[in-house]
């Protein structure tokens, strides 16, 4: 479980009553503990000293007793301490470990648990008390000390003075231990009153606790109320309600900070009356430009297409004289033999050779109407750019139509290579055919004599969320792109052709036309060995914007 986590997830409120909490409690329970601890060594220290003053008083009181082994006078001063609670048991005894006399009830077997320090050697060598725990848990304090007796020594010659005693003559004295006193006190009554004292303690504790907890609560919201405020007026303002004030009147620094708020959210609202103000004028000059740039868009693709028509006229215009000239030819041969000759006498070979010299002046008829119209269609100008269905093969088939005598004529052979299961895509038939065109003229161009260019179409059929796409290749084995010119080349007004010859127009106006249909060109070149150029359309046209062109236009195999 992550604390912290867990921890920031709580209101400021919560965080402020929590920790203060916490603080105060850890205080209190901290400081309880170390009170009752040190109330409880207090009672069993005084407890110690008073045992001790009284069982020193004990054995002075028992030392003639002992010294006469008179039991009388032992239980006499053994009486004194039936005055006691706390005696659990008393024992007097000579040097010969005699019992002399006791009272109270013995213990039985016990464990000494620590030895209680004294302050002076002499206790601390004659005056023996333990900490003892008998066989049931209860503790006990064992208290030994022995009984003395003091005694004078006078020589013969001291006690044959008679004129008066002398200050220079010394007495000696003698101490010996004539027995020794035990006394068991029990801890009962102290522990039950350290336990009191515990347990007032914690409850002392528990109910500051709580009164402490309920006033910082209480103080807490006081102080954390106004913040609350402005976090509800802050969430308003980022919904777009400048209008919202935080409506705190204190003098503090959260009353300053809201003041400053409040300024700022008044500025804020301002700023943003200008910016609507300045985007309703910008809209209106956006739309003005955007026709602008539709109009002269439309004229760029129309002058390309006429700069197209310009370097295929000469090939339409031969295309168009061998179909014309044979027409011409029949047709003046059959009027001339009609003029020379009556319908009677028409026999039924020449009538055949008429049917014949006509259906091939009708064949070549229509093949100078199929280049027209292909022309016509090229050079079509359509300011709505309308989308329909489209057979790449047939639009590619109808460009070859105008470019194959071109093409010819500088030697380069045309292979295609159709795919037969290609599937119809959305499109303008015009701007793709301009496409087209523009890729084969520009392949014509970088390529010598004896080479060919091949134009390849296939399909990459729908698998999961892809939905397939048409593709189509336009190879030459031309003289290629270096690299630094190759992330250039759909760039405006960039070219490789000498001047005069390019406009640099022409792959830039292919780009944003296969950008318009939802497909992307990439090219792959090396010098001296070719050029590939991949138009890669999807069969359903994806809403993008026609972008400037980037860099990434490397083909990927």
């Amino acid at each position: 479980m992550n604390f912290k986590k867990i921890f920031n997830s709580f209101s400021l409120r919560t965080k402020f009553v929590v920790s203060i909490s916490a603080l105060l409690i850890t205080t209190i329970i901290l400081f309880s503990t170390y009170l009752s601890k040190k109330q409880a060594d207090g009672f069993r220290r005084e407890l110690e000293s008073t045992s001790e003053t009284m069982i020193r008083m004990l054995a002075i009181n028992v030392e003639y007793g002992v010294l006469f082994e008179s039991k009388r006078d032992i239980e006499d001063a053994l009486k004194i301490l039936s005055q006691f609670d706390y005696v659990k048991y008393a024992i007097v005894s000579n040097n010969n470990n005699k019992i002399l006399a006791t009272i109270g009830d013995e213990i039985g077997v016990f464990n000494r648990v620590r030895k209680i320090d004294k302050f002076d050697e002499f206790s601390d060598n004659f005056c023996m008390d333990f900490y003892v725990v008998d066989s049931k848990g209860k503790e006990y304090i064992e208290l030994n000390y022995p009984v003395l007796s003091n005694h004078k020594d006078l020589d013969r010659e001291i006690l044959g003075i008679t004129a008066g005693f002398n200050d220079q003559l010394e007495i000696t004295s003698t101490t010996e231990q004539i027995g020794k006193v035990k006394v068991i006190i029990s801890l009962e009554s102290v522990n039950a009153a350290i336990a009191e004292a515990r347990n007032t303690a914690i409850l002392l504790s528990v109910l500051v606790s709580l009164i402490t907890t309920v006033i910082g609560t209480f103080f807490i919201r006081i102080i954390t109320k106004p913040i609350r405020l402005m976090v509800n007026a802050t969430n308003k303002i980022s919904q777009g309600e400048l209008d919202h004030h935080v409506p705190i009147e204190q003098q503090d620094e959260i009353g300053q900070l809201a003041k400053t708020f409040n300024r700022m959210v008044e500025s804020l609202k301002e700023s943003r009356d200008e910016v609507d103000s300045y985007n309703k004028m910008l809209e209106g000059t956006i739309q003005i430009r955007t026709k602008e740039l539709e109009t002269i868009q439309a004229q760029l693709i129309q002058s390309e297409k006429l700069s197209a028509i310009g370097q295929l006229a000469a090939g339409v215009a031969h295309e168009l004289n061998n179909p014309l000239g044979g027409i011409l030819g029949y047709a003046q041969f059959t009027l001339e033999k009609l003029k020379n000759n009556s319908p009677a006498k028409i026999t039924k070979k020449e009538f055949d050779n008429y049917v014949r010299y006509i259906s091939d002046i009708e064949k070549q008829a229509r093949r100078c109407k199929d280049i027209v119209q292909n022309l016509l269609r090229f050079s079509r100008s359509t300011k709505n750019v309308e989308f329909e269905k489209v057979d790449l093969n047939i639009l590619i088939s109808e460009t070859c139509t105008f470019i194959e005598h071109q093409l010819s004529m500088k030697q380069i052979e045309l292979k295609l290579n159709l795919d037969s299961n290609l599937p119809d895509i959305q499109g303008n038939p015009g701007q793709l055919q301009q496409v087209f065109t523009n890729i084969i003229l520009n392949a014509m161009q970088a390529s010598p004599p004896g080479t060919s260019i091949e134009i390849v179409t296939r399909f990459s059929p729908p698998l999961g969320q892809f939905n397939g796409t048409v593709e189509l290749l336009f190879t030459d084995q031309g003289h290629g792109i270096s690299k630094a010119d190759i992330n250039k080349i759909f760039e405006p007004f960039f070219t490789t052709k000498e001047v005069g010859k390019g406009t640099g127009l022409g792959l830039s106006v292919s780009y944003g036309i296969i950008k318009e249909h939802g497909g992307e060109i990439k090219v792959e070149s090396d010098l001296n060995k070719g050029t590939t150029f991949a138009i890669i359309i999807p069969l359903q046209k994806n809403e993008t914007e026609s972008d400037k062109p980037s860099k990434q236009y490397v083909l990927q195999n």
